[in-house]
């Protein structure tokens, strides 16, 4: 992924129990480099370390809140430091109904940071109370009282995603049955009812890489249609894995050994997508095995 044109951070606050670790992976899940419960006063020295060039942090996710207790008072000055260097630096807030908030600690069964020998109640009130100017000054407040952690996970995406995070990937894998089926396969192509062309002296040496060995595969009466058809019936369906927060997509499509068949029509099928605009990589898992 190219890195941002400037250094971005993203604080996640707000209430215990309002979803700010489930807000905090799903950024990870977006290649935010993410630090959880961060003490305000780090904030500026942690946007220092920052950068644009190589590999290092460029988008950095800080998940701040009362559990840093008596630091936690502070943490408007920080912020207001942190805009005033120029950081391009957003709050995001997360928040809901007192009753939810409840029933999730008892859910749990873990007590509110804040509640001390009092009830979770008393916590929720007291942490209000912390955060009363905060929650006006975020940027983003995603309120999750009906939200599941999956819904939650798809407003934090709409809200931060760039259209490069959105892209789906999808990876095409050859593999042989012999050595078993891939673990990570989101589908399962079966292609051995193709003649094999390790039965053939002069093609037995080569791979479905070879242009005599895919001849040979897509000359079999129906072979070039299925996987074909295959590949079309897939399109219309892979956008929509992106919607339900999962970007990559591995198709596995095996034969026996995992190196004429497969391969041939591994190549064949992440040809067609690509013609269809699709990001696709290729793998060949068993070649050079035998």
């Amino acid at each position: 992924m190219a890195p941002a044109t400037s250094p971005q951070m993203i604080i996640v606050t707000g209430m215990s129990g309002a979803g700010r670790s489930r807000a905090a992976n799903a950024l990870e899940d977006l290649d935010w480099y993410v630090v959880d419960n961060l003490p305000p006063q780090l904030l500026p020295a942690l946007a220092g370390m920052m950068t644009t060039v190589g590999a290092g942090v460029h988008r950095l996710a800080a998940v701040v809140d009362v559990r840093s207790r008596e630091f936690f008072a502070h943490f408007m000055r920080y912020l207001a430091e942190l805009r005033e260097s120029g950081t391009n630096v957003r709050v995001l807030f997360l928040d809901a109904s007192d009753a939810v908030l409840v029933r999730r600690f008892e859910s749990s069964r873990r007590p509110h940071p804040l509640q001390g020998t009092s009830s979770i109640l008393d916590g929720i009130e007291h942490e209000r109370t912390l955060l009363g100017g905060l929650k006006g000054a975020a940027d983003m407040v995603i309120d999750t009282t009906d939200l599941s952690v999956h819904d939650l996970a798809r407003r934090v995406r709409d809200l931060v995603a760039t259209e490069s995070d959105l892209a789906l990937r999808v990876n095409i894998m050859s593999f042989g049955f012999k050595y078993g089926l891939p673990v990570d396969a989101d589908h399962v192509l079966d292609i051995r009812f193709i003649p094999n062309p390790y039965w053939v002296s002069e093609l037995r040496h080569l791979t479905g890489r070879d242009d005599p060995v895919a001849d040979y595969v897509f000359r079999q009466p129906g072979a070039a249609a299925f996987v074909d058809g295959y590949a079309d019936l897939l399109a219309p369906a892979l956008p929509h894995y992106v919607d339900e927060l999962k970007p990559n997509v591995t198709i596995a499509v095996g034969c026996t050994g995992g190196k004429h068949r497969s391969v041939a029509s591994a190549e064949r099928i992440s040809a067609r997508l690509r013609s269809r605009g699709f990001r696709v990589n290729t793998q060949h898992r068993d070649l050079g095995r035998e």
